[in-house]
């Protein structure tokens, strides 16, 4: 019984659902829509609610910021499995126009740069990917870009 809810808990589906009752998302509005199968895509999307508005009506920006936040450490995490350290180390949103009504962002690992991540930590070196992510509005516009650094490192 505790490994099949161990395999689920880990699983895409069992993440999935666990960050969509995460208190910080749940408390934001945000939901995980899609987290591909081996973990080397997601998609987020977040609702404008009373409760995630700022003073002047639109999405607030800590909300925005906090849909992307943890979302490339833990794809990252289950992709190199648990040989690597993997740490969210930096960021920075760049608030493009007012987000209003259901704004969207999709991460995505390419095989190109999970190849890239192992050859720079393969002797235990660490480094430190960084990754922009767009959140659009329902129209596609950019509403804001975050940039995120991660610190990768294989363990020794």
């Amino acid at each position: 019984m505790m490994s099949k809810l161990r395999n689920w808990i880990s699983s895409p589906n069992g993440v999935r659902k666990i960050m969509n009752v995460y208190g910080p998302y749940a408390g934001a509005g945000v939901k995980v829509t899609h987290i591909a199968d081996d973990y080397s895509s997601a998609s987020v999307e977040m609702n404008l609610h009373w409760y995630n508005t700022n003073y002047v009506g639109t999405h607030f920006g800590g909300s925005l910021y906090s849909m992307v936040d943890p979302i490339y450490m833990l794809l990252l995490m289950n992709t190199l499995g648990k040989d690597y350290i993997v740490w969210d180390k930096s960021a920075c949103i760049d608030f493009i126009r007012p987000g209003k009504g259901r704004v969207t962002a999709h991460f995505e690992l390419t095989d190109e740069r999970l190849e890239e991540i192992r050859t720079a930590t393969a002797g235990g070196e660490k480094m430190l990917p960084q990754w922009d992510v767009d959140i659009v509005d329902e129209k596609g516009e950019l509403v804001a870009r975050v940039n995120k650094v991660l610190y990768v490192r294989k363990k020794r």
